[in-house]
């Protein structure tokens, strides 16, 4: 594995506009571990281990046990999701493969059982905001641990 450059030095006002979106989707009022949810089942999808590596551990951190984080990928099948996280997850997992069959109308529905207006924009800014952290990480070659690498390397 090998960085292919650091985009952060590369293109300061990319890495701050990331960071604008990132800040304001954490003020929409999400719930920080549905929110991490989110990021790791995108993640998981878009192949994003840089991505993965960092929201696995702070979820970890908020207390998340390990039975459910491995069962993430398999959520449908794993009773440890309280129906909010599954209606997100399901949206989440619509919106990461959108140009497959758009937001299906029962995805939708779900997720408005379990969320309002607001909320529910809310999500899929969360989406969007993970999609453009994957699309960077994995077009530049990050992995995890990649900056340590290069930062012993220096």
């Amino acid at each position: 594995m090998q960085l292919r450059m650091n985009y952060q030095a590369a293109n300061p006002a990319a890495f701050q506009a990331l960071l604008k979106l990132e800040d304001a989707v954490q003020k929409m009022g999400l719930d920080p571990v549905l929110y991490e949810l989110i990021k790791i089942r995108a993640s998981q999808i878009n192949g994003c281990s840089f991505c993965l590596d960092m929201h696995t551990t702070d979820l970890r951190k908020m207390g998340e046990t390990e039975q459910r984080m491995t069962l993430i990928p398999v959520w449908r099948e794993a009773p440890q999701f309280t129906a909010r996280e599954r209606a997100a997850l399901a949206l989440t997992e619509a919106l990461v493969r959108i140009p497959e069959a758009g937001v299906p109308q029962a995805i939708y529905d779900e997720a408005r059982r379990h969320f309002d207006e607001s909320e529910f924009v809310a999500v899929v800014m969360a989406v969007n905001a993970i999609n453009s952290w994957n699309r960077i990480a994995i077009s530049t070659g990050m992995y995890p641990g990649c900056f340590d690498k290069q930062a012993t390397q220096a």
